[in-house]
């Protein structure tokens, strides 16, 4: 995921390393912090494979600063990964949500609507925290009140997010609809 909001981030703007981390911490940093260690050897793979390229420009006063921009092929990059998404950016939450926050740079909604419904399609199924014997648990049959408290907000999260999913799906598909009506 880191690969994919450091590309999404240059998309919309090039930007100095210390700028990009600062946007790497706002969208993924409280569920795993940005570090150095992190940032700057993802940085190093995505310019050796073309991705993005470091280029001098002026700074404030007589310093130069190293100013990040993507290619290309960074640009394709970005849009294979938000087009044809691993499971595991469908199913883990937090890789949803940053895959979330650049599918905008998608322009075919077809393919926007399709990685939408792939994670309706995965609240869909049955899941629970606790099961018994591969049935989900029923709120009422757990005991422990901090893990029914987990279920609690792990199904109004999930039917929220489902509601919300509904209803974009719907929204894009009359937009697509509305572009392709004949003009009078």
């Amino acid at each position: 995921m880191l690969t994919l909001s450091i590309l999404g981030f240059l998309a919309e703007r090039p930007m100095h390393a210390y700028e990009l981390r600062q946007h790497l911490s706002d969208l993924i940093g409280h569920n795993r912090p940005v570090s150095d260690g992190a940032l700057y050897p993802a940085l190093n793979r995505l310019r050796q494979a073309g991705h993005v390229e470091r280029q001098a420009e002026p700074g404030s006063g007589a310093q130069v600063r190293q100013v990040l921009h993507i290619t290309g092929s960074g640009r394709e990059e970005l849009l294979r990964r938000l087009s044809d998404p691993r499971t595991a950016e469908i199913t883990d939450g937090g890789s949803f949500f940053t895959l979330l926050a650049f599918l905008s740079r998608l322009p075919d909604r077809e393919q926007q609507r399709a990685v939408l419904q792939r994670r309706l399609d995965f609240l869909s199924e049955p899941a629970s925290f606790f099961s018994h014997s591969g049935a989900p648990s029923r709120i009422k049959d757990v005991d422990d009140r901090f893990r029914k408290g987990m279920l609690i907000m792990a199904r109004a999260a999930r039917r929220t997010e489902r509601t919300w999913l509904e209803e974009t799906l719907r929204e894009l598909s009359d937009e697509d609809g509305a572009d392709r009506a004949p003009q009078a």
